[in-house]
C-alpha cells in the first residue's frame, strides 16, 4: 500500500495494542530489549523509577523508543527542534511505543567561525556519538529516533546509530528559508562575503547592517548546500531518513507531519526487525557518495561519510570518492555554487528526484533497504523531477563529473579535497606564489590588510585534526577573498577544512597535515604551488632534491593543550580517513 502523494513517507498501521512479548499487528512474538530490565519481580526496582517519572503500567509495558533531541537556544537550526520532537513523540505513541526524550549537544558553526570556538566544532561529533551510545545502552532502549540538524550533529548521531544497531530513523529540524535583499535570494555565505565587501570599502556600514538583518530570516539550517543540509540530504540517500528529511523547510508544517511519520516508521522497523546496520551497508554508502557528487555537497561529507562507514565496518577512502565522482554527473548548483536554495530543491522534488535522475544511468543500487521498510527502487517509483532548471536531468548535467574532487601530489600524498562545482572555470587550473601562514588568524589579518595579491596561493597550516586541533573551517578567509573581488584570482589551501558555504579554488583536508609531518609544513613564502583540479593534482614546484632535504629537516611545531582538545589531539587520526578517533 502506497502513501498519498502529498505525504509520501511511510504507511504504518495505527491499530496496535502493544503487550510484552507479542505483536498483535503482525501476529508474531516480539521480544524487545527493554523487557529484560522491565519485566518480572527482579526488575521491580527499575519499575519503581519509571513510576517515579509518572509512567503508568501500560506505558512501562510498551517498547521504549529513545528520541534524541538536539534542541537548544543558541543554534538557529535547532531552536524549532522542540516542536519536531513533540511531533515524533506523537507518532511513536500513535504506533504503540513509549517515547522517551534525551538530549544531544550541537555547536553552531556560523557562530563558532573565525575564533577559537571553531576548534570545538568537529570534536563534538565524537562527543555526540559517545554520549548517545552511553544513554541508549544504559537505559535499554528498543529503538531510536534521532532529531539533529546542524553540521556535526547529524554525522555524530549517524555514528551512534551505527554503533548501537537498533531500529533507528532520522528527522532533522529542516533547512532555513533563503533571505531576500534587492529582489535576490541570500544566505549565510552571502553575509560572510558582505563582510569582505565592507572590509574592501565596497559597501558601507548601513548596507552591512541590512545584510545581517535579512540574510538568514528564519530558523533552520542555513539555506544553501552547506554541511548541515548536505548531511541531512544524505540521510535520505543512505536510507536512514524519510523522503523530504533533507529539504522540507523548517517552518513548513509538512515537517511536523514528517516527524510524526518518522515516529511511526521506527515502530514499523521494530516490528520488522530492521536495524541501522542493515540499512547502512557498503552499497548504501556508495549510493550516498553518488548522490553527494550529484548534489554538489559540502567537502565536509568527505570527513563524515568515512567516519560513519568506519562505525559500520565499511571502509571508504578518498580513492573511492574520485572513482564515483568520475562517473557521476553534477545535477545541482545550490548556493554557494549557484543561485538556487534548499527550498528550490524541495519544490523540484527533493533528494528523491535527484536519485531518480541517477537511476537513468544505473548509478544507484536500488535494492538497498531503507527506513520506509521498502527498497530504494520501491521508494523511487513514480518520483518526478519537477524542475529541470534546479535539478538538471541526467541527459543535461552541469558537468559529467561530480561536485567534489580529490587531489593528490607531493603536497598531499594522502589526498586533499575541493568542491569542484563551486570553483570558477578560470581557477580550475591555477599556479601561483605561496603566501604562508601558520594559523587562520594570521591569514585573515593579511587579507584584511590588503596584503594578498591576485594570483597568490594562500597556505594555512597547523589547522588539521591534530594541529589545530579540531580542523577548523575557513569560511571567514574564503568569504573575505570573495567579498574583496579576489575569488577568481586567488587560491587557498589548508590542512584544515572549509564550510559548505565556501566557494572558490579552496583545497582542504591536505594530508598528511603539518602537525603530522606533512609536506604542507615545508612550504616557504614565495614557493610556487600548482593546483590542477581536472587532473586531480596539487604540487609544490621545487626540485625533488630540495623537497627531500626540506622533509628530512622538518620538525613540526607543537602547541600546549589542555582539557578535551588535549585528549582529542592525542587520539584523532588523519583527515584523509575521516578524522576518526583511534
Amino acid at each position: 500500500m502506497k502513501a498519498h502523494a502529498a505525504c509520501p513517507y511511510v504507511i504504518v498501521k495505527l491499530s496496535r495494542a502493544w503487550h510484552p512479548g507479542t505483536c498483535p499487528a503482525r501476529g508474531r512474538e516480539l521480544h524487545v530489549k527493554s523487557d529484560a530490565i522491565k519485566l518480572g519481580p527482579e526488575n521491580a526496582s527499575h519499575r519503581l523509577l519509571y513510576h517515579a517519572l509518572g509512567w503508568t503500567d501500560e506505558e512501562i509495558k510498551r517498547p521504549l523508543v529513545g528520541i534524541v533531541s538536539s534542541y537548544n537556544e543558541i543554534v538557529p537550526g535547532h531552536m524549532n527542534i522542540d516542536k519536531i520532537v513533540e511531533a515524533v513523540k506523537m507518532g511513536v505513541a500513535m504506533a504503540g511505543g513509549m517515547p522517551v526524550v534525551f538530549p544531544a549537544i550541537a555547536v553552531c558553526d556560523g557562530i563558532a567561525m573565525g575564533h577559537i570556538g571553531m576548534k570545538y566544532s568537529l570534536v563534538t561529533r565524537d562527543l555526540i556519538a559517545d554520549s548517545t551510545e552511553a544513554m541508549a545502552i544504559a537505559h535499554g532502549f528498543d529503538a531510536l529516533v534521532m532529531v539533529p540538524n546542524c553540521d556535526k550533529n547529524v554525522p555524530g548521531l549517524l555514528m551512534a546509530a551505527a554503533r548501537l544497531d537498533l531500529p533507528t530513523t532520522f528527522v532533522s529540524g529542516g533547512p532555513m528559508l533563503a533571505g531576500h535583499i534587492d529582489g535576490h535570494k541570500t544566505s549565510l555565505s552571502s553575509m560572510f562575503e558582505a563582510v569582505g565587501a565592507y572590509t574592501a570599502g565596497k559597501i558601507d556600514e548601513e548596507r552591512l547592517h541590512e545584510w545581517e538583518c535579512k540574510a538568514c530570516p528564519t530558523c533552520g539550517s542555513c539555506s544553501g548546500m552547506y554541511t548541515a543540509n548536505s548531511m541531512n540530504c544524505l540521510t535520505e540517500a543512505i536510507g536512514m531518513g524519510l523522503r523530504g528529511n533533507g529539504t522540507i523547510p523548517a517552518v513548513y508544517s509538512r515537517r511536523l507531519e514528517l516527524a510524526k511519520h518518522a515516529g511511526m516508521a521506527v515502530m514499523d522497523m521494530l516490528e520488522r526487525g530492521i536495524t541501522a546496520r542493515q540499512i547502512m551497508t557498503r552499497e548504501a554508502f556508495m549510493n550516498a557518495m553518488t548522490v553527494d557528487m550529484a548534489l554538489g555537497c559540502s567537502t565536509n561529507t568527505m570527513l563524515h561519510l568515512p567516519a560513519i562507514a568506519h562505525e559500520c565496518g565499511v571502509e571508504l577512502n578518498l580513492d573511492i570518492a574520485n572513482r564515483i565522482s568520475e562517473r557521476t554527473p553534477n545535477l545541482c548548483h545550490l548556493a554557494p555554487a549557484g543561485p538556487t536554495y534548499m527550498e528550490d530543491l524541495d519544490e523540484a522534488g527533493g533528494v528523491y528526484a535527484v536519485m531518480a535522475e541517477l537511476t537513468k544511468r544505473g548509478l544507484l543500487d536500488t535494492g538497498c533497504m531503507t527506513v520506509t521498510g521498502h527498497t530504494v527502487g520501491e521508494n523511487l517509483a513514480d518520483v518526478v523531477n519537477e524542475n529541470p532548471d534546479v535539478i538538471r536531468t541526467a541527459e543535461n548535467p552541469f558537468s559529467e563529473t561530480g561536485g567534489i574532487a580529490v587531489l593528490r601530489g607531493n603536497l598531499a600524498p594522502d589526498g586533499s579535497v575541493v568542491k569542484r562545482s563551486a570553483v570558477a572555470p578560470g581557477m580550475l587550473v591555477h599556479e601561483g606564489p605561496a603566501r604562508v601562514f601558520d594559523c587562520e588568524e594570521d591569514a585573515q589579518a593579511a587579507i584584511n590588510a590588503g596584503k594578498i595579491n591576485s594570483g597568490d596561493v594562500i597556505v594555512i597550516r597547523y589547522e588539521g585534526p591534530k594541529g589545530g586541533p579540531g580542523m577548523r573551517e575557513m569560511l571567514t578567509p574564503t568569504a573575505s577573498i570573495q567579498g574583496m573581488g579576489l575569488g577568481e584570482s586567488v587560491a587557498l589551501i589548508t590542512d584544515g577544512r572549509f564550510s559548505g558555504a565556501t566557494r572558490g579554488a579552496c583545497v582542504g583536508h591536505i594530508s598528511p597535515e603539518a602537525a603530522s609531518g606533512g609536506a604542507i609544513g615545508i612550504i616557504e613564502e614565495g614557493d610556487t604551488v600548482s593546483i590542477d583540479i581536472p587532473d586531480n593534482s596539487i604540487e609544490l614546484k621545487i626540485s625533488q632534491e630540495e623537497y627531500d632535504a626540506r622533509m628530512v629537516a622538518f620538525v613540526p611545531k607543537t602547541k600546549k593543550l589542555t582539557g578535551y582538545l588535549r585528549r582529542y589531539a592525542k587520539l584523532v587520526g588523519s583527515g584523509a580517513n575521516g578524522a576518526v578517533l583511534d
